[in-house]
């Protein structure tokens, strides 16, 4: 879908254009007589596969496996490594050796009791080049891993590290066996507190109670319905109606519409998911430096963020959040037009220049962060057309593989998390979405991931800073809150600044 020319977007026009785009769905989504033993949680995109170690789009997959498998490790809302798999886990001295314990008697879904080798095969796959994980890039400090006994798992590393047991509790790294991978992409089983039953592409996964789970009480539901509702109107009214019991990641022209829900409340946590402008470094005109920096010089962050979020977001530099230690507060976020304008004329690109932006659906705080852009643009005489594609469209064909996108991705845990894979040279998701190089980047991300020094981090980490401000492959404009919408019917449940809606002590009254 092509967005035509209008006029500039301000945040009071936005979410006026938004709440009059809602009004007309409330009634669509259909009543149900609600079940206290199944919680119903919509998604506004689907899966694009059942694969843990392929997981690159978020949402829906991310939560279907925090269902259905386990890591060895997790992190709670203060993001601290909590034990999942793993009961408990050592460094060496010199960082370089990790041994992780693993709980007893775990079973898999086919009857199977976890040992060290499905953890050992676990990471051996995801370091695997023909698996093609985006977790095999951090996973390079990894030299190799071996099974010290059935439930010892070893880990040494090329280098010092003191952040492997967060690496763990990534996304991707949930346990598998060899014992299931004949249908990992079918009828996926793991460990988890809920068995995978059934996927219907585009409609609905249904989940049913794990008897056999290691926590004693856990999970209290029977059955989880995980449904995909691209629409968030419909969604809200599915809420409003009992016919949905969470709707996740609200967007925010629906965030103060559902405070004002008789049934339904809204659950929001500062998450470390950013948005942001992103460009191909290896395509032109973005192989040029000095067109890099115009268009950083384009963003008005707080302005831009306050369009995009309604005020449920913060402005920050790159993917570490301002609420982190090790945020670089020197850095200025509004925009310089008449630097932008002079870079761009040392480059040759002169008014009247023209280029597509792309944009996932699904996404109002996206498309209103391009249409802000676009804005922007236009003030140095870039006409940009906005296209917005399908999710599954955009993730599939245009995600890394055009000029110019706005994007999002979901919060890690720790800087080098947070970055290594984004900005080094050799990170997976630099070579999958903007291909960025610069030696200077590459040298400080090496160098802050091998000490321990909390001091030392801060000093390059704040450097890192300053040069992807100046010199970056794309501008992330803001951090945003992440809400859901919870039926006034459930307890036991809390969104996650992951991004992950945990329902595995959950419950629904009737």
């Amino acid at each position: 879908m092509t967005v035509a020319s209008r006029p500039v977007l301000t945040r009071r026009a936005a979410l006026a254009a938004a709440s009059a785009l809602a009004l007309p769905f409330f009634a669509r989504a259909p009543a149900r007589a609600q079940d206290a033993k199944t919680i119903r949680v919509s998604y506004p995109a689907a899966v694009a596969t059942l694969d843990p170690a392929k997981f690159r789009v978020g949402g829906l997959e991310y939560n279907y496996a925090l269902c259905v498998f386990n890591r060895l490790t997790q992190q709670d809302a203060k993001l601290q490594v909590l034990p999942d798999l793993a009961t408990s886990w050592e460094p060496s001295e010199d960082l370089k050796v990790w041994t992780f314990k693993l709980r007893p008697n775990v079973k898999f879904h086919n009857g199977k009791v976890l040992d060290a080798d499905d953890v050992v095969f676990t990471y051996k796959r995801l370091k695997d080049k023909e698996v093609a994980s985006v977790l095999r890039a951090p996973l390079d400090v990894v030299d190799t891993v071996e099974a010290v006994d059935p439930t010892t798992v070893k880990f040494t590393l090329k280098i010092p590290y003191a952040d492997m047991p967060a690496l763990t509790a990534g996304y991707q790294a949930m346990v598998v066996s060899p014992s299931i991978m004949d249908t990992i992409t079918t009828k996926p089983m793991g460990t988890g507190p809920f068995r995978f039953v059934e996927y219907r592409p585009g409609d609905q996964m249904l989940l049913e109670k794990n008897p056999d789970y290691f926590l004693p009480g856990v999970p209290k539901l029977d059955k989880v319905v995980l449904r995909v509702i691209p629409e968030y109107t419909t969604a809200v009214a599915g809420l409003e109606s009992g016919a949905i019991d969470i709707v996740y990641d609200l967007p925010a022209e629906q965030i103060d519409r559902l405070k004002k829900s008789t049934v339904a409340n809204v659950m929001e946590v500062t998450a470390g998911t950013w948005q942001g402008i992103v460009w191909h470094c290896g395509m032109k005109p973005f192989d040029d430096p000095r067109v890099r920096e115009a268009f950083i010089k384009l963003v008005d962050k707080p302005m831009m963020t306050d369009i995009a979020t309604f005020g449920h977001g913060t402005p920050t530099v790159t993917p570490i959040p301002p609420t982190h230690p090790f945020f670089n507060k020197s850095i200025t976020m509004g925009a310089d037009i008449p630097g932008a304008k002079k870079l761009l004329a040392e480059a040759g690109i002169k008014p009247g220049f023209t280029m597509e932006m792309y944009i996932p659906g699904q996404s109002p705080s996206m498309e209103r962060l391009a249409t802000a852009f676009r804005d922007a643009a236009k003030q140095v005489g870039i006409a940009l057309q906005l296209r917005i594609m399908p999710q599954d469209k955009f993730f599939a064909e245009m995600e890394g593989k055009v000029p110019l996108a706005v994007d999002n991705f979901f919060g890690r845990t720790t800087p080098d998390l947070m970055l290594y894979s984004w900005y080094h040279s050799s990170g997976s998701w630099n070579n999958t979405l903007w291909h960025y190089s610069n030696p200077e980047v590459d040298k400080l991300l090496d160098a802050a991931r091998t000490t321990a020094d909390k001091a030392k981090q801060a000093e390059l980490y704040g450097k890192f800073q300053e040069i992807v401000a100046k010199d970056g492959p794309g501008s992330v404009v803001y951090v945003q809150n992440f809400a859901c919408g919870v039926s006034k019917k459930v307890q036991g449940f809390s969104p996650s600044p992951l991004m992950l809606v945990d329902v595995s002590t959950a419950t629904v009254s009737a």
